[in-house]
């Protein structure tokens, strides 16, 4: 073996064939393939325009089918819309027999199987009488009277002092395993917040004392909105689970359910209390909203709109209480005429889920918050005149909120901002900016306190937080 010596050696060439040896030979080769390229390339157009037809006759099934579609939205609309009328025109007659069930409610749970059903398979609704339209009206008439008089209150929390807000006191109210506030509502008189968490529990603490007054549990989802109803110790509280609960305060501070509410087939996004006390609308992802006696918990009318598809993820009353603002999952806002339940104006122009809705105190502006930011409207003229986007196109604003006066507007999205209120015409100043300090990016909800005195925040942490002037009344702890 160490004889051998290795020998390294090329790769074995393939010999030229024998055409190759002459040009003759050559310039045969070259036909040869010459004629299999041209060959080749006649099959790949033949080919190609094979595919032209097929695709031309795709797109010519596409526009047919795009037509019939049209065609068949139209007549779908048409008769969503012959249906509505229908059901409004249903005899009042039926109404005994459904108020009848609204008196079997017992440990606030309404009898399913006592309930009347409507040839169509629906519940049937009583509507709002008018003896309640009345009341409407005459509400509506006082609190317009009231506004023409009104005055910027003294005790009103200046600017300056506005300006010089910071946190005073952070408190987890919700669980640590699901954390998140996603809704507050203030009870100005006793200075007690309510919050609705991911958690699916709602709290009421009160602010002056740093102490959780009750935690209400019964919902089996998130809950997505709360309100508190500023008579009778009433408290309402909206879920995804699909139903809302009315609960009754006690002497010792509990609250009790009294009413749960299955009116709606999809998760309840948004409640909101007459300025009676006396009716609350409740909106929802079915592209419903319902329309309550607060009392007896008795759905009057389900108010659904033809014209979309969409739910509804926000709503809100007008302060004088005959107009009703909606905001849609499809970026619209649509104002509705309490009376006659029917759309009398929409605005368009927002960016994904209108998330909040907010009315001022004055009566014609309309403050609205969607991804692309906020939105306000002339109610009077009925057009946006100012846009704010505080925020990148990959955050969006989650609450929009003026305070009592009208002389404030508040925003949260992944910081808290307030704003100066004024005119159409002039400049909204930002006076001041409030970091978030609950490290995830999301302020959830936002609401002015008495008189401006202090803001209650809450974030996708459990924490509720109040920012303030250092010194005011309240607790100072975290």
């Amino acid at each position: 073996m160490d004889d051998i010596v290795p020998i390294q050696t090329g790769k074995i060439v393939k010999p030229r064939p024998v055409q190759a040896a002459s040009i003759p030979g050559m310039l045969g080769m070259f036909q040869i393939e010459w004629d299999g390229l041209m060959l080749s390339n006649f099959a790949l157009e033949q080919q190609l325009h094979t595919a032209r037809q097929e695709l031309s006759h795709a797109l010519y099934q596409h526009d047919a089918a795009c037509r019939v579609i049209a065609r068949l939205k139209k007549e779908r609309d048409e008769a969503r819309s012959l249906l509505a009328q229908s059901e409004r025109q249903i005899p009042m007659s039926m109404s005994t027999a459904t108020a009848v069930n609204a008196s079997a409610l017992s440990n606030g749970k309404r009898a399913a199987e006592d309930e009347e059903l409507g040839p169509n398979g629906k519940k049937l609704r009583p509507g709002i009488s008018a003896s309640i339209i009345t009341e409407l009206t005459d509400c509506n008439a006082a609190l317009s009277q009231q506004r023409k008089k009104r005055q910027i209150p003294t005790s009103l929390a200046p600017i300056d002092a506005v300006e010089r807000y910071t946190q005073l006191s952070s408190y987890p109210l919700h669980k640590t395993n699901k954390p998140g506030i996603l809704s507050a509502d203030i009870y100005y008189s006793k200075d007690i917040i309510a919050t609705g968490g991911v958690d699916a529990n709602a709290v009421l603490f009160d602010r002056q004392s740093g102490q959780i007054l009750s935690t209400l549990s019964g919902h089996s989802k998130k809950v997505t909105s709360v309100k508190f109803v500023t008579q009778d110790d009433l408290f309402l509280t909206a879920s995804a689970d699909k139903t809302v609960r009315v609960w009754q305060g006690s002497d010792n501070e509990n609250y009790n359910c009294r009413h749960i509410l299955k009116d709606h087939t999809a998760e309840v996004q948004a409640v909101t209390v007459h300025a009676t006390n006396n009716y609350f609308v409740t909106a929802s992802l079915d592209n419903t909203w319902c329309f309550y006696d607060l009392s007896s918990g008795l759905c009057l009318t389900q108010v659904a709109d033809a014209s979309g598809s969409e739910g509804y993820t926000s709503a809100a009353f007008h302060p004088d209480g005959l107009i009703l603002g909606t905001g849609t999952s499809e970026a619209l806002v649509k104002i509705w005429d309490v009376k006659s339940q029917a759309n009398v104006a929409r605005f368009d122009g927002h960016v994904g889920a209108v998330t909040a809705i907010s009315f001022s105190e004055n009566g014609y502006f309309l403050a609205t918050a969607a991804h692309d930011g906020v939105k306000l409207w002339d109610l009077r003229k009925l057009r946006n005149f100012r846009t704010f986007t505080p925020y990148d196109s990959n955050t969006a604003t989650n609450s929009v909120e003026f305070d009592h006066s009208g002389n404030y507007l508040a925003i949260a999205g992944s910081d808290i901002r307030v704003y100066q209120v004024a005119n159409v015409k002039s400049e909204w100043n930002c006076i001041k900016t409030f970091p978030d300090l609950s490290g995830t990016g999301k302020a959830t909800c936002v609401k002015f306190g008495p008189d401006a005195k202090y803001l209650a925040v809450g974030s996708m942490d459990r924490n509720l937080r109040i920012f303030g002037l250092p010194g005011d009344d309240g607790p100072m702890e975290s």
